[in-house]
């Protein structure tokens, strides 16, 4: 069960979103072996793009990036405007022992230096236009006061509020093996509710919002979204018309390949290459995203380094990918 479902209200200026993840999910922890409570940040933000990206106006991905000088460096979910995801996540190398309960805003925002960077990139976009790039700190600001946000959507809220200036609401959740969640967003007021009043649209919204805050992390981790829409719509439906589309499939895959490697060779330069095949024999490195290999012997090194198509300098290897 790998689903998501968009519904649109026709009696609120509301649209919504319900997703349930399943081996997908299973697929990206597969080489992974991360702590308790960095796999449900991780869980929680995969969750929160398939959501995000389901309302993308083009081909294309958008990149969640979380940093810090926290125990998770950096974390990092791509997911394209059909729906195929990939993530992962890079811990710092003093973390030490990570709390099962330890919160975001004690993994992503030690020192106040949490940023959470949403990207959205154009698969036609020309050259050097730049993608789109909103970024939001990890606190939210009371007043005068500072605190850390303590969850993946109540930071998502955060930027969906400072960047996008929507109203938005969301709810995730994760485990081992299931991650689940319901997004709802105010659309603005005009369009197809031009025929709402002001006072009827706040109404609308604020019933649909109450609806939405009655549903559980179990029925989101163990319902299938078609399940979970009519639990939480079906009266709704008949009375002010909500409607579902058909559910759309999410996908995992990864977009490595010896040819992005033979470009990050390029980047490191031909004598630090040579001396890694000095002192190694070949160049290893493991993609970060799916843990797949790659090797480079002597022999592709040089080809990296003497021609101008990367297509030739990256030959199979007689092992290994």
């Amino acid at each position: 069960m790998n689903e998501l479902l968009v519904f649109m209200c026709d009696g609120a200026p509301v649209r919504g979103e319900i997703v349930s993840i399943c081996s997908v999910w299973q697929a990206i922890l597969e080489r992974r072996n991360d702590p308790p409570a960095v796999r449900k940040i991780l869980g929680d933000f995969v969750g929160a793009a398939v959501l995000l990206s389901a309302s993308l106006k083009f081909e294309g991905t958008m990149i969640i990036q979380a940093q810090s000088k926290g125990p998770i460096q950096l974390l990092v979910v791509e997911c394209t405007s059909d729906l195929t995801i990939r993530a992962t996540v890079k811990l710092s190398i003093d973390a030490g022992d990570i709390s099962p309960h330890a919160t975001l805003g004690e993994l992503l925002d030690a020192s106040n230096t949490g940023q959470l960077v949403i990207t959205l990139d154009p698969a036609k976009r020309q050259p050097g236009q730049p993608p789109y790039q909103g970024i939001v700190a990890l606190q939210d600001h009371v007043g005068a006061d500072i605190r850390p946000v303590t969850s993946v959507a109540e930071a998502i809220g955060l930027y969906m509020q400072h960047s996008e200036q929507l109203d938005t609401r969301i709810w995730l959740c994760s485990n081992e093996t299931h991650i689940g969640g319901l997004l709802l967003q105010r659309l603005p007021d005009s369009g197809g509710h031009a025929h709402l009043d002001p006072e009827e649209a706040a109404e609308g919204w604020g019933r649909i919002q109450a609806l939405g805050e009655t549903i559980t992390a179990d029925e989101l981790l163990n319902l299938s979204p078609a399940t979970t829409f009519r639990r939480l719509f079906l009266e709704e439906s008949s009375q002010n018309g909500v409607r579902s589309f058909p559910l759309r499939k999410i996908q995992f895959a990864c977009r490595c390949s010896r040819t992005k490697v033979a470009d990050v060779l390029r980047m490191l330069g031909e004598e630090e290459v040579e001396d890694i095949i000095a002192e190694q024999g070949q160049v290893e490195t493991a993609c970060d995203f799916c843990g797949k290999e790659y090797k480079f012997d002597a022999v592709d090194c040089r080809q990296v380094f003497k021609t101008d198509l990367l297509s030739d300098a990256t030959r199979p290897p007689s092992s290994g990918h």
